[in-house]
């Protein structure tokens, strides 16, 4: 497969970069997807949530009321849990969510992810550039140029380019990376993906590693 190589005026440059079949145009494998996009969100929760049980309630233990002739069910304990201010049965306690998905797994996820983004032709090469300082507006219109500032967008960068990362960070659709930052979460989640032409060789080196 071959896509042209567009400027960021949204250009031709008369230059074409063939992409590796490996990497852009696999036969998707749909279930390493949902492990890896799995593994990816349940890394991200804190596991901090914590209600108090009922050792953990501080009270006094003294017998509240009678045990017979109230009328009412029995209570021993200020701390019982049908009470108001008890403490919480089987509730939350800390834990880790992080999940294991191995490295093969994960590297065929993330090249069924770039190859469906590929058949969607959803992927565009754009040749490098730099940006005198962070400026928002300028990055904006590098969108606007290639017609996808409407759209949920990731730019792949070929190495740290910060004055193009502080450009994007305001936008709320927008995304910018290096290659090595590259996760199949990412690519599913953005409606089009841009790849620097210095980013192309080194995804295809990182992803066809045995």
């Amino acid at each position: 497969m071959e896509l042209v190589i567009l400027n960021n005026n949204g250009k031709e440059t008369g230059r074409k970069l063939k992409l590796d079949k490996s990497v852009f145009g696999i036969e998707p494998n749909d279930h390493a997807i949902y492990l890896d996009v799995k593994q990816h969100l349940a890394n991200k929760r804190q596991g901090t949530h914590k209600t108090k049980e009922r050792a953990e309630i501080v009270g006094s233990t003294r017998k509240i009321k009678k045990q017979k002739g109230t009328g009412t069910a029995r209570a021993g304990s200020i701390k019982n849990p049908l009470f108001r201010g008890g403490g919480r049965v089987f509730g939350p306690t800390p834990r880790d969510y992080s999940q294991k998905v191995n490295k093969k797994v994960k590297r065929l996820a993330r090249k069924s992810a770039l190859s469906i983004k590929a058949k969607e032709k959803s992927i565009v090469i754009l040749e490098d550039f730099q940006m005198d300082a962070p400026q928002t507006s300028g990055y904006i219109k590098v969108l606007d140029a290639l017609g996808i500032s409407d759209k949920k967008s990731l730019l792949v960068l070929g190495e740290p380019n910060n004055n193009v990362y502080l450009s994007s960070r305001n936008l709320k659709h927008s995304k910018v990376i290096t290659n090595s930052e590259l996760n199949t979460y990412q690519i599913t989640n953005a409606t089009s993906i841009v790849l620097f032409e210095s980013a192309v060789a080194e995804i295809e080196s990182i992803l066809n590693k045995v």
